[in-house]
């Protein structure tokens, strides 16, 4: 176990105990909650004080939470990149599945592939970054869907064109609400070769720190290799991988 700074643990279990009262809290109260002696507290709180990380308010003296901690978290999130952060757990996910595997984020009624990895020898799929496919007919498209409103879902489809890619290509809403339905139970999205022929492709959201899908990830191959077996081994993977990117980025469920 790391040796802790005794003055920093006790300077951030302050900073804890202010972040459950938005009102702020006094001396005594803080010595209280914190576990600390109220000269302790007078002193680190005087030195937060002075970093900028407490204020006091002139008219009740309690001691409150300043902006400083959420403009230094700002900074951090503002330079996550997406795929950059996504890319390694994207790799680890193909050398599982020894399939393709996409990464997209949504633009109004299309998915747009923003980061794609595959194995040395793959099948051949006509996907590419910045190539855009409608989310109606996409797993990840489909995944992103099911977490959204009944009118989202509804302006989506009168926005898109709707046609037929492949016989299997679903072009009635209801069949779409139903196929959501599943969505939601399972965690993620199959397109059964809706978009290609002989192509499966299975995908799931990621979210980000204020809890908003913020893409979506999918591993996609041969119908062939997609045995039953198989398809619930990618499955699990898949969530597991979604589930360790929305963490990297801040996501708590």
């Amino acid at each position: 176990m790391q040796e802790l700074v005794q003055s920093v643990d006790r300077a951030l279990c302050i900073l804890e105990v202010l972040s459950d009262y938005e009102n702020g809290l006094g001396i005594a109260e803080i010595s209280q909650q914190a576990n600390l002696h109220k000269s302790t507290v007078y002193r680190l709180i005087n030195t937060l004080i002075c970093k900028g990380y407490v204020d006091q308010n002139l008219i009740t003296n309690k001691y409150i939470l300043s902006l400083k901690l959420f403009q230094l978290g700002s900074k951090k999130v503002e330079k996550m990149n997406l795929v950059s952060i996504a890319e390694p757990y994207l790799k680890e996910l193909m050398k599982k599945t020894n399939e393709i595997v996409h990464l997209a984020v949504r633009h109004k009624n299309e998915i747009v592939y923003i980061s794609k990895v595959q194995p040395e020898k793959s099948i051949i799929m006509y996907t590419r970054i910045g190539m855009s496919k409608p989310m109606y007919c996409t797993a990840m498209g489909k995944a992103i869907m099911a977490e959204l409103t009944e009118e989202e879902v509804q302006n989506i489809w009168n926005e898109s064109d709707i046609k037929s890619y492949t016989d299997s290509t679903m072009i009635n809403l209801s069949d779409l609400k139903n196929n959501l339905k599943d969505v939601r139970l399972k965690r993620y999205a199959l397109d059964n070769q809706e978009v290609e022929n002989g192509i499966i492709c299975m995908g799931t959201t990621i979210k980000d720190y204020k809890n908003r899908i913020c893409g979506a990830i999918s591993v996609s191959g041969s119908i062939m290799n997609f045995t039953e077996d198989k398809m619930e081994f990618i499955s699990n993977a898949l969530l597991d991988c979604a589930d360790k990117i929305s963490k990297e980025l801040g996501y708590r469920n």
